[in-house]
């Protein structure tokens, strides 16, 4: 089965959430709002595949990833989770999915 390309698979999500200026740039390129780095433009391409189909086409170290983005999101920033979800999830399927899972983990949703 295909898999997403793990030539980004080091790069340091810690530090992305951790910076603010950088976080926005990453979600401004996947908004179409500015320009993407190498890795954002990877990530662009394959964001909507990936909701779509619950990260089945990523490693395991990207799902893992990819959750605790959200989670970050959810936690942390959660207007941006709320933008990038109406662009990549209008009808709200995948959001109700990971939402159930943040949850799970303990976060606590604001209400919109």
């Amino acid at each position: 089965e295909d898999k997403y390309t793990d030539k980004y698979d080091n790069i340091n999500l810690d530090e992305i959430l951790a910076n603010k200026r950088l976080l926005v740039a990453y979600v401004n390129c996947v908004m179409e709002r500015g320009k993407c780095s190498p890795e954002g433009k990877e990530l662009k391409e394959h964001l909507q595949d990936a909701i779509e189909n619950g990260c089945k086409k990523c490693a395991e170290n990207q799902e893992k990833g990819a959750y605790r983005v959200i989670e970050h999101l959810i936690k942390n920033e959660i207007e941006i989770w709320r933008e990038l979800t109406a662009k990549y999830d209008p009808t709200g399927n995948w959001r109700k999915k990971y939402e159930d899972r943040a949850k799970a983990a303990g976060i606590v949703i604001p209400e919109e």
